[in-house]
């Protein structure tokens, strides 16, 4: 049952007679659930009890940290269908989408509880002392990976689950033994409420402080704001706008004790088409990028925004096959109004540039936030000049850049901001006479993709899900993956401390059996 009501710890709060509705862009009505706006007073309870929780969390087991969020996965299955239809109607997003993206928060939270379960992410390095060493001694040093403290995440607009409340930010930061403060969507409050209780129940019945975990409501930015400039915040994590994430960097560096704000932002993931892929596989990639750029009615940070290729006969059939086949498919609802406002807003932007052609948008009539599919084509000089053509069309859109020849398309990429993926369409052959192309588009992506399509981001250790600024605002971190757990730690050294004293991840007789850097060899052994 959904409150409307923020936790604070494990308590329900309502103070604030603001209250606000989700949307149900599919039925384009607002929701009847109303859902309190956090006031300052219970802002600051809420840190304050993640404070307090901080001192004991970060001290227990990792066995306990992986028996809570294992149930956590399992107390988000336990709420069955009442989960699955309300993502649905905050969202327009279908149910096969809403059941993905459940199985995927579920897997994410299961990784991380093997990843401290098993201990070794702790990162343990021990160069033991060299009393007879000339001409100075050298002393006993050990380091290891603490938890920064309370962390705040923000809830994605797209993802109300793999994003949001237990996504992969919150699940690293609790992995980390960091507490969490999530700041809700407002455009799935429900769903983020009712994965709260998940969280709630998974810590009582685990044994967490409270305070562990708490989540907030907010129509606007003034509660996120309010706890980004809260002193015992210690880090934040956000995906979203460029705008968005940027305004809440400022706010964290201004405040007397700057801290790390981890933002997921803006990428047009740029593809380019050389000529062997158009030679030999025109047609099927025409058909697969069609559909990538349409996936989720083109909602995903990694949709393929912008095509690079050289002009050629082959890339303008190209060009005419992916807007054959794009306008085949249907449109589907975007998550708001408010969103689907923007893409028309900015898609008619990209149509009125000079020197754009369109040369596909979808015409027939459509239900009110279905987003028409769109396909532009500029030439490599105007692209240049023109910035305007360089930002993100949230939305299943995608320019087309003909470039004169491999220095402009190689010059196009060097200019482009920090994106999360870049994509080659060649063969191994033809790649060899592309290298200052494929190196130029290394130097501006956190994932570079051979033959495929960046719409799809898989959970494991080896994904890189960040890039050079604006796609993320540190690009040494991962948002998605285990690795994702090191954005809510800091090295710390012990020097000389008796043994007995030491965390056991340091100990001599190594009690947790993990993986340890000693004296620059791997091992688990004893000292």
């Amino acid at each position: 049952m959904i409150s409307g009501k923020n936790y604070i710890g494990n308590n329900l709060s309502g103070l604030n007679s603001k209250t606000y509705t989700t949307f149900n862009p599919q039925l384009n009505q607002a929701n009847k659930e109303q859902f309190y706006e956090a006031t300052p007073k219970e802002i600051n309870e809420a840190v304050l009890l993640a404070t307090v929780a901080f001192e004991s969390y970060k001290k227990i087991a990792g066995s306990k940290k992986a028996e809570f969020l294992n149930s956590i996965a399992d107390e988000i299955l336990a709420l069955g269908d009442l989960l699955i239809e309300t993502y649905c109607k905050e969202s327009g997003l279908p149910e096969a989408r809403a059941n993905g993206e459940r199985a995927r928060t579920i897997g994410q939270l299961r990784s991380f509880a093997n990843l401290v379960e098993e201990g070794s992410w702790v990162e343990a390095t021990i160069d033991t002392a060299q009393a007879l060493r000339e001409p100075a001694p050298k002393p006993d040093l050990r380091k290891m990976m603490l938890p920064l403290g309370p962390v705040v995440v923000f809830g994605a607009s797209n993802f109300p689950l793999a994003y949001s409340t237990a996504g992969g930010d919150t699940a690293a930061a609790l992995a980390a033994g960091c507490p969490v403060i999530v700041k809700s969507h407002p455009m799935h409050a429900g769903t983020g409420e009712l994965v709260a209780s998940a969280i709630i129940k998974a810590a009582e019945k685990t044994g967490m402080p409270n305070g562990v975990f708490s989540n907030l409501n907010s129509s606007g930015i003034d509660v996120g704001v309010q706890l980004v400039q809260h002193p015992q915040v210690k880090a934040v994590g956000f995906t979203g706008s460029i705008t968005g994430g940027r305004a809440l960097f400022d706010e964290a560096v201004k405040r007397d004790e700057p801290i790390p704000v981890f933002a997921e932002m803006g990428s047009i993931n740029p593809v380019v088409i050389l000529p062997r892929a158009l030679e030999v596989d025109s047609e099927k990639w025409a058909k697969t990028y069609a559909g990538s750029i349409t996936l989720g009615a083109g909602q995903f940070c990694t949709n393929p925004g912008l095509l690079l290729g050289i002009k050629s006969a082959m890339l303008s059939s190209f060009i005419q096959r992916l807007s054959q086949e794009i306008v085949k498919i249907d449109p589907t609802c975007m998550l708001h109004p408010n969103i689907y406002e923007s893409y028309k807003k900015n898609k008619q932007t990209s149509f009125s540039q000079s020197g754009v052609e369109v040369v596909a948008d979808y015409s027939p009539t459509v239900n009110n936030n279905y987003a028409k599919q769109a396909v532009v084509s500029v030439d490599g000089a105007t692209f240049l000049k023109n910035t305007t053509l360089h930002h993100e069309v949230f939305g299943p859109y995608s320019l087309v850049v003909q470039c004169d020849h491999a220095k402009e398309l190689e010059l196009i990429i060097a200019t482009l901001e920090g994106q999360l993926t870049g994509t080659i369409l060649t063969d191994t052959i033809e790649a060899k006479d592309y290298t200052d192309v494929i190196s130029a588009l290394s130097n501006r992506v956190g994932r570079i993709i051979f033959n495929g399509v960046p719409t799809g981001v898989e959970v494991c250790p080896s994904m890189q899900h960040g890039g050079p600024y604006p796609a993320s605002t540190d690009s040494r971190f991962t948002a998605v993956g285990v690795h994702s757990i090191k954005r809510w730690i800091r090295p710390f050294s012990f020097q000389d401390w008796p043994n007995e004293l030491l965390p056991q991840e340091l100990q001599n007789e190594n009690p947790l059996q993990i993986s340890r850097l000693v004296n620059g060899n791997h091992t688990r052994n004893k000292i």
